[in-house]
């Protein structure tokens, strides 16, 4: 597609429309709602205060229709889990504040509605909502994060008593970093090995109380703050030990697994692979909200640095003399690159988040997900979580430098975006076993045999397998087979902004780079000590087909949503953005491509050219890009983004 002539202006309103979506009601409620000195970002509060701030604004929260978003009508909810997923990104305004959301009604409560039953429903839900019920989530252990199907606390039943006696065998199966476990919880979701008549059958979720009525930690139950953290200390995390606690059987969340009184085991899925994945599967929101809040994150710096570069002014042009004369740090090429680029992979991000937002809300709300489409849900959520985090620690850092010392004060918020959103990257999963995961469900049939998740399953699965590659268009298949069909252009002969180009560039790449890992895992012998080495050997490629996949994903959700842009000035703006967003992914790969004979050197050294033209002709339109986002002046609470402090660096 070839660059027409840009418009004078941009419609932002229309591009706000289009970003707001399906659940544009409930980023216009968020903006309505989070305003004031409650919810006005804050700097400087010791941990003690700011916890208790966070609390305040749960509470504050509790009284709004935000909480039902997500939970069942039978219990006062709205059944939106769409809503509730977008209501999270839009807490912006103190990412404290968001994950404390997360943790009490989408990993807590989401627990108890997914994993839980009527009764637990009925008994608990309505004060999860309320936040009468304070809760946290304890899956992780300290010498088990990413493990989790090798989680070492115990839960064995008592036929005698028709109990459950839950127990820390040891340091290492501590309960670490559960966020709300160190100040407010009173209830815990601990996800422990379940054993009944002396029978192992794998990890299940138990509601465990923690603390009384005053706060106090029960009898058997140990409980330590894990202290300051580098940032997010509105958020209480803490550690857990239980010491032979005694719950009642009634306690398992029992839709997957159930104890009879007389201590028998009943599951609707008997095999404890599939039951054990089917089990987390049913909260992989919380991951796919991870990456959305994140890359809120990343706008709100970009809108930071972008308004201050668009008025601080360095050096002046030749023949001028005065303020007036002096350049705009945009106007360099240099600052361009620095913050455009990824300006335009949170709007791709943005795309790609919405429709994922989608699928789950579809399938939870309508028709389900069949298990294949599961389980694509979940490599995919997976993807686009580590992609995201990762774009916004670099992002967040960027725009840092990109505003000098001024995005070093605190004022300006930057440091504190920066602290709360580096754990991102990790919890919630790590981004390097996550892309793993996408890269194994690339493979064809990994995805159905739910094999372990470590890399000796992995390998046996390698071992015994006919191993494929699978390639898989998301919902803009048809678009995209009518983008790609139409088009005639191909290799050095087509235009570097012919859509179609770009995306079968990508396309190819993924199906080079998990084709190959496929031939690589095929002759790894049938031997699993052979296999386990040889899949150990191939990570690097591992992690590339992950990250190849995730790259040609976005760029479909990117093209979808240009397609249903109908204001023409909006979408020659997308458009462009789109061609940045890809072009700086050809670019910063383009060892890849020269190697493997994709790109010829002329034309990598053209797609450089293409990033920095393009970057020239989105400069003017910067501004209202990131306004289109939506944030309030009153979330980004950095004056040097801000009215009067914006003219007086323009030297108004």
């Amino acid at each position: 597609m070839a660059i027409t002539t840009e418009p004078d202006r941009i419609d932002v309103e229309a591009l706000r429309t289009l970003l707001d979506g399906r659940w544009a009601h409930v980023r216009r409620l968020a903006r309505d709602t989070l305003r004031g000195e409650l919810f006005a970002p804050v700097y400087g509060l010791d941990m003690a205060a700011h916890r208790e701030r966070v609390a305040r604004q749960l509470a504050a929260l509790a009284e709004t229709e935000i909480p039902s978003y997500g939970f069942p009508a039978s219990v006062g909810g709205r059944d939106d889990v769409g809503a509730s997923m977008v209501a999270f990104e839009m807490l912006v305004c103190d990412l404290s504040l968001m994950v404390k959301v997360g943790v009490q009604w989408g990993l807590f409560g989401g627990a108890v509605q997914s994993l839980g039953t009527e009764p637990h429903h009925r008994a608990y839900l309505a004060k999860i909502m309320s936040v009468e019920l304070p809760g946290c989530f304890a899956m992780t252990e300290t010498g088990h994060g990413s493990d989790v199907q090798r989680l070492r606390t115990t839960a064995e039943y008592d036929r005698a008593a028709e109990e459950f006696v839950v127990t820390t065998p040891d340091e290492a199966a501590r309960k670490d970093y559960i966020g709300n476990a160190a100040r407010d919880g009173r209830m815990a979701v601990v996800f422990a090995q379940l054993v009944t008549r002396g029978e192992r059958h794998g990890v299940h979720a138990l509601l465990v109380p923690i603390r009384d009525e005053a706060g106090r930690p029960l009898p058997g139950v140990r409980i330590e703050d894990c202290g300051p953290k580098a940032g997010l200390n509105g958020v209480d995390n803490g550690r857990l030990w239980f010491d032979r606690v005694r719950v009642p059987r009634a306690a398992l969340l029992n839709r997957y697994g159930d104890v009879d009184a007389d201590g028998t085991y009943r599951s609707p899925i008997a095999n404890p692979n599939r039951r054990f994945f089917t089990m987390l599967g049913t909260l992989v929101r919380g991951r796919i909200s991870v990456a959305g809040g994140a890359n809120s994150a990343a706008k709100a710096a970009l809108a930071i640095a972008v308004r201050y570069a668009d008025a601080r002014r360095q050096f002046e042009r030749p023949g001028g003399e005065g303020p007036a004369s002096e350049v705009p740090l945009l106007d360099y090429l240099a600052h361009q690159r620095r913050l455009l680029p990824a300006l335009a992979t949170s709007y791709a991000l943005h795309f790609a988040q919405e429709e994922l937002v989608s699928t789950l809300h579809d399938g939870w709300t309508g028709t389900p997900l069949d298990e294949h489409r599961q389980r694509e849900l979940e490599a995919r959520a997976a993807g686009l979580k580590a992609v995201a985090t990762w774009h916004t620690t670099r992002t967040v850092q960027e725009c840092r430098e990109a505003c000098g010392g001024a995005g070093y004060l605190a004022e300006n918020r930057l440091p504190q975006l920066k602290a709360d959103s580096d754990v991102y990257t990790t919890f919630e999963g790590d981004n390097t076993v996550l892309l793993q995961l996408v890269a194994k469900g690339l493979l064809t049939n990994y995805r159905e045999e739910f094999g372990s998740l470590d890399a000796f399953g992995m390998a046996r699965f390698a071992a015994g397998q006919f191993v494929g590659a699978v390639i898989e268009r998301t919902a803009a298949r048809a678009l995209i087979d009518r983008l790609v069909g139409a088009a005639p252009g191909r290799g050095e002969e087509a235009d570097l902004y012919d859509r179609a180009w770009q995306y079968r560039l990508l396309e190819d790449r993924e199906r080079h780079v998990v084709e190959g890992l496929a031939r690589r895992l095929r002759g790894a012998g049938s031997d699993p000590a052979t296999a386990f080495a040889a899949f150990n050997d191939a990570q690097d490629h591992v992690l590339k087909a992950g990250r190849a996949h995730v790259d040609r994903v976005v760029l479909e959700a990117f093209i979808a949503a240009i397609d249903r842009c109908v204001n023409p000035d909006a979408r020659w703006v997308l458009d462009r953005l789109c061609d940045l967003y890809v072009l700086s992914l050809v670019e910063a790969d383009r060892a890849w491509f020269l190697e493997h004979g994709r790109l010829t050197p002329a034309r990598a050294k053209a797609v450089t050219a293409a990033v920095n033209s393009l970057c020239r002709r989105l400069r003017p339109h910067a501004a209202a890009l990131i306004d289109a986002f939506g944030l309030p002046d009153a979330w980004l609470a950095a004056p040097i983004a801000l009215g009067a402090e914006v003219d007086r660096r323009r030297g108004g």
